[in-house]
């Protein structure tokens, strides 16, 4: 059967008595959903001779990228000393050491932590599904999100994802759109004009050109800051309209661990998957040059410094497995924004058994 979204307004949070027999009885037809969905993408997983893992939720490095924020806590001795650590952002770091101690093909449903993040689409702490493939490129993870989208719909009976006024049919075959093309047919913008040919980013070019389209600027926006304003108020709404989007070819310096396309250097392995408007997943044609990630991680952490006055250190052992490690494709997908697609649920915390509890409530 189709279920049926809450009789409650989007603009509303769930209360913190979430766990009141009223409330919870609203809310089960998603959680029971909800299971439905991972125990199908379970099978097909398994069927793809996918091995599911369990990774580690602290972590020396909760990631290191400059917009990413982190929950962090000191981990003591029985003698009292303290290293600092943290809660990971994703178990990316953790899964890849797994495909450089020889692991295949491997997938995770895991617990991840962003702070600074609710709304929504956005809750503190949230499930991620990623998966990885040895030896095959970043297309075969297009095929997987594709049959992925067709089981979520299947397993609640829907044939239609619909969410703030947009609906995409999750049978049809995803259209896949460069990033450079989705700038030119939605802003009028050519990016790569701002892109020099190893992808050093031209600042005053796309500026101009943002100006031109009549988005706003300020005097200290980085080529990243007027590149993530036109993502956001001119493409995105257009992603996954009909059918899904897979937004691909992502700028080199807008693709942390992606390694640069056979044909331009300029442009990276890297997409994202879009449906109604919201960003489901994130893949790669993983980077597995060490030293390169290496550089990447000290200009984002650079920037992180810049912006928010504050760092995290890099994962030594995740830099020193990546020196060995398979070519390899890999994604992360937000399985619950996928579950509020597929339950017609209208906020994240609706199709979470526990929600995080929210102060401001």
């Amino acid at each position: 059967m189709v279920l049926e979204p809450l009789l409650q307004p989007k603009s509303v949070p769930l209360p913190r008595t979430w766990w009141r027999p009223d409330i919870h009885a609203d809310r089960r037809p998603f959680l029971i959903g909800r299971n439905r969905i991972q125990q199908a993408f379970r099978g097909y997983l398994a069927d793809q001779d996918f091995i599911e893992v369990d990774t580690a939720t602290l972590q020396v490095s909760p990631g290191n990228e400059a917009h990413l924020h982190a929950f962090s806590t000191d981990m003591l001795t029985t003698d009292g000393r303290a290293s600092r650590m943290h809660l990971h952002t994703s178990p990316e770091f953790a899964c890849k050491k797994l495909l450089s101690a020889g692991e295949q093909r491997i997938a995770c449903f895991a617990h991840v932590y962003r702070n600074r993040e609710r709304g929504a689409l956005h809750h503190p702490e949230f499930t991620m599904l990623e998966w990885y493939r040895v030896g095959e490129g970043y297309t075969a993870l297009m095929e997987d999100c594709a049959a992925l989208l067709r089981l979520a719909a299947e397993t609640t009976g829907t044939t239609r994802f619909s969410y703030r006024g947009l609906t995409c049919n999750p049978f049809a075959e995803p259209e896949r759109l460069s990033v450079a093309d989705a700038f030119a047919q939605f802003a009028g913008i050519d990016l790569l004009a701002s892109l020099a040919s190893n992808g050093e980013t031209n600042r005053d070019e796309l500026r101009v050109q943002v100006i031109g389209a009549g988005i706003r600027v300020a005097d200290d926006d980085t080529w990243t800051d007027l590149f993530s304003r036109v993502l956001l108020e001119k493409i995105e709404p257009h992603l996954g309209k009909g059918r899904a989007t897979i937004l691909e070819r992502y700028p080199i310096c807008e693709a942390a661990l992606a390694r640069p396309a056979g044909d331009d250097p300029r442009v990276a392995e890297r997409f994202e998957l879009y449906a109604c408007g919201v960003e489901l997943a994130n893949a790669f044609g993983e980077l597995t040059d060490a030293d390169e990630q290496r550089l990447r991680f000290e200009a984002e952490m650079a920037e992180k410094q810049r912006v928010y006055g504050e760092t995290y250190p890099l994962d030594e052992e995740f830099l020193a497995a990546l020196s060995i490690m398979p070519e390899a494709s890999g994604i992360a997908l937000g399985f619950d924004r996928l579950v509020m697609l597929a339950t017609g649920a209208a906020r994240i915390d609706q199709v979470m058994w526990a929600p995080v509890a929210d102060s401001n409530v």
